[in-house]
């Protein structure tokens, strides 16, 4: 198989089958959904999010009794439960985990490290590249704009040509706007790593998002996912991909009621930005738990174009890498 030696490297990091990560997703990515991936020869990563301490922990360890492979932690640095999580993660030797939401401190690598896991930062520029790789990072995510959820503001395009193609020294995965083998195919030629994806493995049977949330995802196209603006920077807004609805137009609301208590010093700043957050936390889950769509947050990327399909998890894998095979053959064919 082709596909082999382009994928020795994220193989050995990872320590499965196939370099193919499925994305942190609040409320999606359970025990269940990482359990199913690990099964596959995948790599799943468990969504800590905001989660009580003892929530996380019943997840991790419901993971371990599904599956003795290997899976990870991702860990939102702006979350109030962050540290605790990372105590948490750090007790029982999760074996990967991952720093999202901000720039971690060189200290809190540190202390994953430490703990014998390996340890993955995103990276939205090449100045923070590498700054996370002289800190201790042993691999990057370069996560483009076209991702769902929270997303950064360069596209995965111009990140591969900022930071892919000139860091080599430690492995890297990149993930935005990836639903297809032949993708995967391509951005492991450029000399990724793997690829992470989140939007496609909702799209899973195995996945427990309610079968409404699934079914707009179904219908929607490339376009329907749009990024939230941010209207004043007093109230630092980091920008989510999600279908249009009823709950973006809460959102932009909210944002203007929290700036104009602002002006009026009857909030804080860092109190505003706390409602913001919490208001992505509840609406998450009304739509993917409840099944809410039209007032719940549809987080999606702009690959939600390209997954009309639910399949199971061993399909979507399989799948991945026939069609990421078939294009390295036809690659070679075009070399002559």
């Amino acid at each position: 198989m082709l596909l082999e030696k382009l994928f020795e490297r994220g193989r050995a990091f990872l320590g499965v089958d196939y370099p193919i990560i499925c994305g942190a997703m609040t409320w999606v990515s359970d025990h269940r959904l990482v359990g199913a991936v690990a099964g596959t020869g995948a790599f799943g990563l468990l969504a800590a999010a905001n989660a009580p301490v003892e929530s996380l922990r019943e997840e991790i360890e419901k993971t371990r009794q599904l599956t003795s492979r290997p899976f990870g932690v991702n860990l939102i640095t702006v979350a109030p439960n962050y540290l605790d999580h990372l105590a948490l993660a750090i007790e029982l030797e999760v074996p990967t985990i991952v720093f999202a939401g901000s720039i971690p401190k060189g200290s809190e690598i540190a202390r994953a490290k430490d703990s014998g896991a390996n340890v993955v930062c995103f990276a939205p520029t090449d100045a923070l590249a590498h700054k996370l790789i002289a800190e201790g990072a042993d691999a990057l995510i370069l996560e483009g704009s076209e991702a769902g959820g929270h997303i950064g503001p360069v596209s995965l395009t111009v990140l591969l040509q900022q930071i892919l193609f000139k860091v080599d020294t430690v492995p890297i995965f990149v993930a935005g706007g990836i639903a297809r083998g032949q993708m995967m195919a391509h951005l492991l030629l450029m000399g990724a790593a793997g690829v992470q994806m989140g939007t496609r493995f909702v799209m899973s049977a195995e996945c427990t998002a309610h079968p409404a949330f699934k079914e707009t995802f179904r219908r929607a196209k490339a376009r329907d996912a749009l990024a939230t603006p941010q209207f004043d920077s007093r109230l630092p807004v980091i920008p989510v991909r999600a279908l249009q609805n009823e709950g973006v137009i809460e959102f932009k609301k909210l944002q203007l009621e929290l700036l104009e208590k602002l002006d009026r010093d009857l909030i804080g700043r860092a109190e505003a930005q706390e409602h913001v957050e919490r208001f992505w936390m509840g609406a998450l889950r009304r739509a993917v738990v409840e099944g809410d769509v039209k007032k719940g947050s549809l987080m999606a990327g702009q690959s939600v174009g390209l997954v009309d399909e639910i399949k199971p998890l061993a399909g979507i894998i399989a799948e991945l890498i026939e069609d990421g095979e078939r294009e390295l053959e036809k690659v070679l064919r075009s070399l002559g």
